[in-house]
């Protein structure tokens, strides 16, 4: 996520009980470990936040 960087203004991790494990992006859940079952694969976490960044509007940089 570090080429994420100059586009996230703030990246909060909250701990929390039960093996949860989400993320969100503006409020909206892109993963939840909950929900599919299993641990995130290599790159998905990132490239879940790229398309929610993409969705959203945004642009990266080439």
């Amino acid at each position: 996520m570090s080429e994420m960087q100059h586009y996230i203004s703030n990246l909060a991790v909250v701990p929390d009980r039960g093996g949860k494990f989400e993320v969100t992006v503006n409020g909206d859940l892109v993963y939840s470990k909950l929900a599919t079952g299993r641990h995130a694969e290599e790159k998905e976490i990132a490239n879940l936040v790229r398309a929610k960044y993409t969705e959203m509007g945004g642009v990266f940089a080439s």
